[in-house]
């Protein structure tokens, strides 16, 4: 038994049940963070998924790109899709996500992240947000190749998930 294993300061990883009741756990071996974690112990993968990815909603992330600026800015452009309608969106900012939330409130749809987590996971990372519009609040999930890539995708299925 090491140090750690007795030490009775710390909660258990899994409060709620065993990793195995954790979907994302089940799949890849990392943890949920622990309100998502309780909302979606028992769900198979695929329900995982569908519940908190939308990624097939009115708003659709098309082109995204990054100009480094100097100082930590970046101007980013984005073209997002409303239903039918196409956005040319863009914004100067410290980062994608400050950026993503920029374009977003321009366009009408409003997002507040009120918690943040991501897991890389060698070739495609995975981001989960608890998000809020007006009294809605929801976690939701993104998965890209890279860190902003599931960020940005996280943001949409918030919107998407929230009908913001």
């Amino acid at each position: 038994m090491n140090a750690f294993t007795s030490f009775s300061g710390f909660a258990p990883m899994f409060p709620s049940g065993t990793p195995d009741a954790d979907p994302f756990f089940a799949r890849y071996g990392r943890g949920l963070p622990r309100g998502l974690r309780e909302e979606a112990s028992g769900m198979s993968w695929t329900e995982f998924e569908s519940t908190y990815g939308a990624q097939h909603g009115p708003v659709r992330l098309g082109g995204w790109t990054a100009t480094a600026l100097g100082a930590g800015r970046s101007a980013f452009e984005a073209t997002i899709a409303i239903g039918d309608t196409i956005h040319t969106a863009s914004a100067t900012t410290c980062g994608p996500i400050a950026a993503m939330t920029a374009m977003l409130y321009d366009l009408g749809l409003n997002i507040e992240i009120l918690s943040f987590h991501r897991h890389d996971l060698g070739e495609m990372s995975a981001t989960f947000l608890l998000c809020r519009s007006g009294e809605r609040t929801t976690w939701v999930m993104g998965t890209g190749e890279t860190g902003n890539e599931s960020s940005l995708r996280a943001m949409i299925a918030g919107i998407n998930t929230l009908g913001a």
